[in-house]
């Protein structure tokens, strides 16, 4: 399958050579993979990971992805 995946903040310095536009092209994602699953192959841990969008829709981590999706990860957000 082909994923395009975006990354925010600081989880773009977990994935090296992440480039913000156009994002991360995955063309080989085994059919049944998870949002879980495409993190795990970038090494992003799942405690760095807050909200979770497929398609523009706020989803669980162990949502199953289909091909064409544009998944986008978000650490959690702090300030003060």
């Amino acid at each position: 399958m082909h994923i395009l995946v975006k990354l925010s903040t600081t989880l773009r310095d977990l994935v090296p050579d992440y480039q913000p536009t156009p994002g991360l092209l995955l063309d080989d994602v085994p059919e049944g993979s998870t949002a879980a699953d495409v993190a795990a192959r970038l090494n992003i841990p799942a405690s760095e990971i807050k909200i979770v969008m497929i398609n523009a829709r706020q989803s669980p981590l162990e949502q199953e992805l289909h091909d064409g999706d544009r998944l986008a990860l978000f650490p959690p957000v702090g300030g003060g």
